[in-house]
């Protein structure tokens, strides 16, 4: 069983009272909403790098096709002018000529699909690099958006860093001291005990479970000397006895 001095045992609740603060800061650096709101927009950011990957292997393709198209064009376009070169050099029997009349109207129908072929690729091409404008403009946005939140966070963080230090240094300087036995003793309830070691007896009612203490119980700890450690029957913590304890 742990004994030890009254005045160990209040210093017990300086400790805990520090030891609250710190998990509270603790727990409100881990769930600052601006890590939850960089999570969100690096999702949406990774999106766009997914999108944009997808929008520049199809404008790739699209690239690809306007290039044959233009080449198909430009064979037909050369078909015809060595036609009409040898057209207007008249050389060549009437049949040959007729036939090159004739092969000039056929290449000139099949020059204007293709040139409409080409006119419909050149219009998704367009389009393609609309998107991917689009989306680059996006993601750009979303870095901009990123980099605003996470410094808003690293500010907060940095601050509740400062403060968490600061009660570091307070919490030292409150143990310092306090026999090794107790502390090592509060330390193993407050461990198990939701962080909670040690608490006031507070008008006969312990302010770790919030529970008032029953008169049997009440007259164990009246009886105890003042040396004794006692402990909750209902939740285990260390019950520190002060002036306002009700006994």
């Amino acid at each position: 069983m742990v004994n030890a001095a009254a005045q160990d045992q209040w210093r017990l609740l300086d400790v805990q009272d520090l030891d609250t603060r710190l998990a509270q800061i603790a727990h409100r650096l881990r769930t600052l909403p601006e890590h939850a709101e960089v999570e969100r927009l690096q999702a949406r950011l990774a999106d766009t790098v997914n999108r944009l990957t997808l929008a520049q292997a199809q404008a790739g393709d699209i690239a690809r096709e306007l290039t044959k198209a233009e080449a198909d064009v430009e064979q037909v376009r050369q078909r015809a002018a060595r036609d009409r070169a040898r057209l207007d050099s008249g050389q060549g029997s009437a049949k040959d000529l007729t036939a090159l009349q004739h092969e000039l109207r056929t290449l000139a129908e099949r020059q204007g699909v293709l040139e409409d072929v080409e006119l419909a690729v050149m219009e998704r091409q367009e389009t393609a690099q609309s998107l991917i404008d689009e989306i680059g403009a996006e993601q750009q946005g979303l870095q901009t958006e990123i980099e605003a939140v996470s410094a808003r966070r690293d500010v907060q963080s940095a601050s509740l860093e400062e403060e968490s230090g600061k009660l570091t240094t307070a919490r030292e300087q409150a143990a310092a001291g306090i026999p090794a036995d107790l502390l090592s003793l509060y330390e193993r309830v407050r461990a198990s005990s939701g962080g909670v070691g040690a608490a006031r007896l507070y008008q006969r009612r312990c302010e770790g479970c919030r529970l008032e203490l029953n008169a049997t119980e009440l007259g164990r700890i009246r009886a105890a000397p003042d040396d004794s450690v006692i402990r909750c029957e209902e939740c285990g913590r260390i019950l520190v006895r002060t002036p306002d304890s009700g006994l």
